[in-house]
């Protein structure tokens, strides 16, 4: 995906499974992003696809919109467990334009090399024409892979 989406990649030295565990649940969302607009989650574990939650956001951290603190439903489109979880994303009031994150896990020796993606491909051309998309940038989504080897690395050491 060139234009209208990227993709990053890294090994990460756990169990699929453990990064599987964490992508699931809301709050890990919030425990491994790296733009700062996650502010908290609530909503049950997903397991299937169409599963949801909420996300409560705040812009505020990109510093390129004046939104306000404001929540998201979070919707699975793809959900393979221990291999692949992706969700769309839809506005309190407003569905969703059909843009989609998600990550791909691959075993390897010595732990999983994990893919995390976000694509705008689909959204409409009137909202393509707007200028916002893509939200956040290849380097905040390569960020956000630093933090949750992070992340899995102290949960691993309690």
């Amino acid at each position: 995906m060139v234009d209208e989406g990227f993709e990053v990649e890294r090994t990460i030295a756990t169990h699929p499974s453990t990064i599987f565990r964490l992508l699931c649940d809301p709050r890990g969302h919030v425990a491994i992003d790296s733009s700062g607009m996650l502010m908290d989650a609530t909503g049950d574990l997903v397991s299937a696809v169409d599963d949801s939650f909420i996300v409560h956001m705040d812009r505020e951290a990109l510093n390129d919109r004046p939104m306000g603190p404001y929540s998201v439903t979070v919707t699975v489109v793809v959900f393979v467990p221990d291999r692949e979880i992706a969700w769309t994303v839809a506005g309190e009031t407003r569905p969703s334009v059909g843009h989609v994150y998600g990550y791909r896990l691959q075993p390897v020796e010595g732990g999983t090399h994990v893919t995390s993606y976000y694509d705008w491909s689909a959204i409409p051309l009137a909202v393509k024409e707007t200028g916002i998309f893509p939200v956040l940038s290849e380097a905040r989504l390569r960020a956000t892979l630093g933090v949750l080897a992070r992340t899995v690395a102290r949960a691993g050491a309690q």
